[in-house]
């Protein structure tokens, strides 16, 4: 597959500071979702969008977006030619559609892929794996789902990036770069070791002070015993 899709890969992509907001990742991942899943009510309204992004399920982190939030994402998303205003001949309302294709050339199991990231964030191989599944037959391998991912991290401009397991995981995860590189996901994967110092004054003030609890705690089991405590 990679050769193929490689091969489909245009020259006509954003500049790399162009990346994506994270409710612009949002509302294109619910774009190429709801195309999937639900075609028969796609291209979608803004109501439908707002909904959508807003989901309670397969959605990481769940959010609460307003109507003008999500109007603000799709004018983002239109002046980076990742989405269209559709206007059909019996559409009573706006409608909108991605365009991922036209800056993106994917084969279907790589624009699954793409869009779970885009919704869930990284994610590791068997995850999406199984995730993938409500939008389209996966591979029947997770190494075959692996390459794919494998082979968008290699693009001219590269789509996903594979991360070190994070603290307590075997697996890898992967992430998407319609964002930006994954600091956050990096950060948290590395070991943290945390070396407090403090200046010598302070240390010195600590120990009199630790010295003066001790000689105050004696004094009071001295004078508890002259009292006739037990």
């Amino acid at each position: 597959m990679g050769a193929s899709m490689l091969a489909r890969m245009t020259n006509d992509v954003p500049e790399a500071s162009a990346f994506l907001s994270p409710l612009e990742a949002r509302v294109l991942g619910c774009l190429i979702e709801k195309e999937l899943t639900t075609p028969d009510v796609y291209p979608l309204t803004l109501n439908a969008l707002v909904n959508a992004a807003n989901q309670r399920s397969n959605r990481d982190p769940v959010i609460s977006a307003t109507h003008e939030d999500v109007e603000h994402a799709l004018d983002g998303l239109r002046q980076k030619r990742l989405v269209t205003h559709f206007a059909g001949a019996e559409a009573r309302v706006a409608k909108f559609r991605h365009t991922l294709d036209a800056v993106y050339p994917l084969e279907p199991v790589a624009r699954v892929l793409l869009a779970e990231l885009l919704l869930r964030g990284s994610q590791t191989t068997a995850e999406l794996r199984t995730r993938g599944e409500r939008m389209a037959a996966m591979p029947a391998s997770a190494s075959e789902v692996e390459q794919v991912l494998a082979d968008m991290s290699v693009l001219a401009e590269p789509l996903t990036r594979k991360l070190p397991p994070q603290r307590g995981q075997k697996e890898a995860r992967w992430a998407q770069l319609l964002t930006g590189e994954p600091i956050a996901d990096a950060v948290a994967a590395a070991p943290v070791t945390v070396t407090q110092t403090l200046p010598p004054e302070v240390e010195q003030r600590l120990a009199a002070l630790e010295t003066e609890v001790a000689r105050l705690r004696s004094e009071l089991e001295t004078l508890h015993k002259a009292l006739g405590g037990a």
